[in-house]
């Protein structure tokens, strides 16, 4: 049975001019499965996640939203072609655990007959670039309705290819845990923990709104925010299915999986808020879907539907807490709960497929450990190591970034008049909406 691994290894021990000979036939089905899933994801971002985020802000800054998801999208693509896709799934020489090679610089050698797997290399590219876009578009709303636009723009760039860039070589791309069986489907780590990470860093850094804690900052629009949310649930099957690389039951199991985390995501979170304030809101069922889904996608390709229910329940529950907890009483400004959502939801979902990959757990059983496990102790070490070493990675890294990226822009934050006034005037001298 094919997967991300499988065929990301097949990538990793072909030389250019050996795919047209070894490569195995095409498969059309597989090849238009992943096409759709490459449209899915990106569909993800935009317009996706640009809405969900764009719904949560003032009208003063929705179009700064908007207009980082677009900028972010480009910018990412670009680099993709350049080098990123190179220097994360090409070997940089024998067993190179920190990052790739050179070989597909500018996507070189890359013909129709190149073949990953059974699917076009380009497909195979095309796909992995959607994730190389979303992941550095999450960290925006941390940092949402204050951060400059040429800063956010600079920081992102540098984020992928310092951050994003290795980590998925490390993971996916032939490196040190993709070598020592770490479990992560579709992006847990390399996705989720480093965007929430480098959140929760870029709002320290960064520091609070002007009259957070102290004014209302309610969304503006959630009718937007749930359309948004609407968009991230059907293009996550795209995330997580086509993680699998193939139509296949893989790819079946890992669709109905991510399916139930995020129902199971959405009524616990919507329960906790009842409980709590004593009315569900929209918002909240929301967010919890985007738990459920962020907490799944690590394991999705190893959990079976039981083992999904728990881990859904269970990220509504602690990711809920957690936003409580960063926002209420820590008084960290991550804007628009990156962190405790994607971040606790990803160490959340990588350190639990450590344990619903087994396959002794009666009908909580998942389809078995990786290469070079064989017990849920032994699955666990190296999740949790990976787990912390991705989470300090990123977390250093990011704020290296943020010094650097504010001392190239004579700082990260417009000023107080600016933030005041909002992002759309300012920086882009537009207005969202006119109200007249």
């Amino acid at each position: 049975m094919l997967s991300r691994r499988s065929l990301a290894a097949t990538l990793l021990m072909l030389s250019p001019a050996a795919f047209a000979d070894t490569a195995p036939a095409l498969n059309g089905g597989n090849t238009a499965w992943i096409l759709t899933a490459t449209a899915l994801v990106l569909f993800m971002t935009l317009p996706g996640l640009a809405l969900f985020y764009g719904g949560l802000v003032r009208t003063k800054n929705v179009l700064s939203i908007l207009m980082s998801c677009f900028a972010i999208a480009s910018s990412v693509s670009l680099l993709w072609l350049i080098a990123l896709y190179s220097l994360t799934f090409t070997s940089g020489g024998d067993a190179n655990d920190w990052i790739g090679g050179a070989t597909r610089l500018m996507m070189a050698g890359m013909g129709k007959e190149s073949m990953t797997g059974d699917i076009p290399e380009v497909v195979f590219a095309a796909f992995q670039m959607t994730f190389a876009i979303i992941t550095p578009a999450l960290i925006i709303g941390a940092f949402a309705e204050r951060m400059k636009f040429s800063a956010m723009l600079i920081f992102s760039v540098l984020w992928t290819i310092a951050v994003y860039v290795p980590v998925a070589h490390w993971v996916w791309g032939g490196g040190y845990f993709f070598r020592n069986g770490l479990i992560d489907f579709a992006g847990g780590t390399v996705v989720h923990i480093t965007a929430g990470v480098s959140a929760l860093v870029a709002a320290l850094v960064l520091g609070t709104r002007k009259g957070f804690g102290k004014v209302g900052m309610p969304p503006h629009n959630l009718t937007m925010t749930v359309t948004g949310a609407g968009m991230l649930w059907v293009g996550w099957y795209g995330f997580n299915a086509g993680s699998a690389l193939a139509a296949n039951g893989a790819a079946g199991m890992a669709l109905m999986v991510t399916h139930i985390a995020a129902s199971a995501g959405a009524l616990t979170w919507m329960t906790c808020e009842w409980v709590k304030f004593g009315k569900p809101s929209v918002l909240g069922i929301v967010t919890g879907m985007v738990a459920g889904l962020g907490t799944i996608t690590g394991a999705a390709g190893v959990t079976g539907p039981g083992g999904a229910l728990v881990i859904g329940v269970l990220a509504g529950v602690i990711c809920f807490l957690m936003t409580n907890l960063i926002k209420k009483t820590l008084k960290i400004d991550d804007s628009l709960d990156v962190f405790p959502v994607h971040g606790v939801g990803g160490i959340l979902g990588t350190f639990l497929a450590g344990i619903f990959c087994s396959p002794n757990l009666g009908v909580f059983s998942g389809l078995g450990f990786a290469a070079g496990h064989a017990s849920i102790g032994s699955q666990l070490g190296i999740q949790v190591l990976g787990i912390v070493v991705i989470g300090g990675y990123s977390a250093v890294l990011t704020w290296v970034l943020l010094k650097v990226t504010g001392a190239m822009t004579g700082g990260l934050r417009v000023t107080s008049d600016e933030e005041r006034e909002g992002l759309d005037l300012v920086l882009h001298e537009e207005r969202g909406y006119d109200l007249n």
